[in-house]
């Protein structure tokens, strides 16, 4: 992976394009677009931690709820591009037939007035994978039906990308709605139509390994009850006679011996699988769960286990592993899983301990210079909610290529 140039956060006055930035969370969007030669002329973020994070690196105060008349009133009259990760909301009922009045009562409805009143060139959003699919594809038609009245060209095709496209270690995968003003675009609407094919000449030949962006640390070690569980599992896999399992491992269900019927379809054949898996290790498992004192000290949870592995790792500590509420999760070591707001931070089995802030800052491209709050819990949830800087600056910076 390329070094990470350092930026200085204050935009620099040798700019080319001016932007603003919605929904602004920890400046992710602000980063990208200055290493493109933008200067951000506005924020707003309405969460309070992300707003001092925000201050603490760009120097600026960010605007609050964007819902608001007076906020939208300090927009400055002329930019060139919007730029928002809004979230994603329920349109109404009757999905895309009536423009406006299907967004209304949601924040998609006010970035649509913004865009209306300032018309700017370029409009660059993001969202969680699934806006896609979300109500049936309705919320997506919505979304681009607006576009589309509002006078934007975009994508043909759904653009969703995760980090790992460009040689990240780690599957997040978005999508990305850039847009160009139809009478700016002129004659050149297919290049954002299918944007997709430019940026696919861009995709690494592979992934760097996720050595690449850990530290030399002995930071953030599992704790000994952690340790345990780990170690049980290692000694349960190690010994059962399959080793790509394609179903959760349910401790309590081994000896299970009601009916299936009172579970929905899709359990009941989790559970005979569970079953069927216990009859052909029953001298293995049942010297486990006499070792382990059945799993008594263990939390509910933790006696659940999900191998996402595949055959090609013998133990847990060769994998990656997070304590999830739906049990204990193995994954292949050569990609982290997507961060999320909510602190499961991941293991990485063979040094035992979580991935640090640092390594997660990284992973989501930010330079090494950015400032996270002290807070472990309200660092994760920053850089779970923000957006990969370097996805974004690959896919506006071909934007501006073609259409700048």
């Amino acid at each position: 992976m390329a070094q990470k140039k350092q930026v200085s956060f204050p935009h620099s006055e040798n700019y080319t394009f001016k932007f603003i930035d919605l929904f602004a969370g920890i400046g992710g969007f602000r980063i990208a677009l200055q290493n493109l030669g933008g200067k951000c002329v506005f924020t707003s973020e309405w969460d309070l931690n992300a707003q001092k994070t925000y201050k603490n690196n760009f120097g600026e105060q960010p605007f609050g709820d964007i819902t608001l008349p007076e906020t939208k009133k300090e927009i400055p009259e002329n930019f060139d591009v919007l730029c928002a990760g809004f979230p994603c909301q329920a349109f109404s009922k009757g999905g895309h037939r009536k423009g406006f009045e299907d967004t209304r009562g949601t924040l998609f409805f006010d970035l649509c007035e913004i865009i209306e009143k300032h018309k700017p060139n370029y409009l660059f959003l993001e969202n969680v994978a699934n806006l896609t699919s979300h109500d049936s594809g309705n919320t997506y038609k919505t979304i681009l039906k607006n576009l589309d009245e509002l006078g934007y060209y975009f994508p043909s095709n759904p653009l969703i990308i995760s980090p790992d496209k460009f040689g990240i270690p780690i599957l997040r995968p978005r999508v990305y709605i850039p847009c160009v003003r139809k009478e700016f675009a002129k004659d050149n609407a297919s290049k954002i139509k299918n944007i997709e094919t430019e940026l696919e000449k861009q995709y690494a030949e592979g992934i760097d390994s996720i050595d690449s962006v850990l530290e030399n640390t002995s930071k953030n070690k599992i704790s000994p009850y952690e340790l345990k569980v780990l170690k049980m599992w290692d000694e349960f896999y190690r010994g059962i006679d399959l080793k790509v399992i394609g179903f959760p491992i349910w401790m309590e269900f081994f000896k299970f011996d009601g009916s299936l019927d009172n579970f929905p379809l899709w359990k009941a054949k989790f559970i005979q699988k569970n079953i069927d898996l216990y009859t052909r290790n029953k001298k293995h498992i049942d010297k486990w769960l006499k070792k382990h004192d059945n799993l008594d000290w263990c939390v509910k949870t933790h006696r659940k286990m999900e191998w996402q592995a595949g055959k090609d790792y013998e133990s847990i500590f060769d994998c990656i592993i997070q304590f999830r509420p739906s049990g204990v999760r193995v994954k292949r070591p050569n990609k982290f899983s997507t961060l999320v707001a909510m602190n499961h931070q991941q293991i990485i089995g063979k040094y035992k301990r979580r991935l640090t802030i640092n390594e997660s800052k990284h992973l989501q491209s930010f330079p090494k210079n950015y400032k996270l709050p002290t807070s472990n819990t309200i660092a994760m949830k920053q850089l779970g909610n923000s957006v990969n800087v370097t996805v974004l600056e690959k896919i506006f910076g071909v934007v501006l290529r073609d259409f700048a």
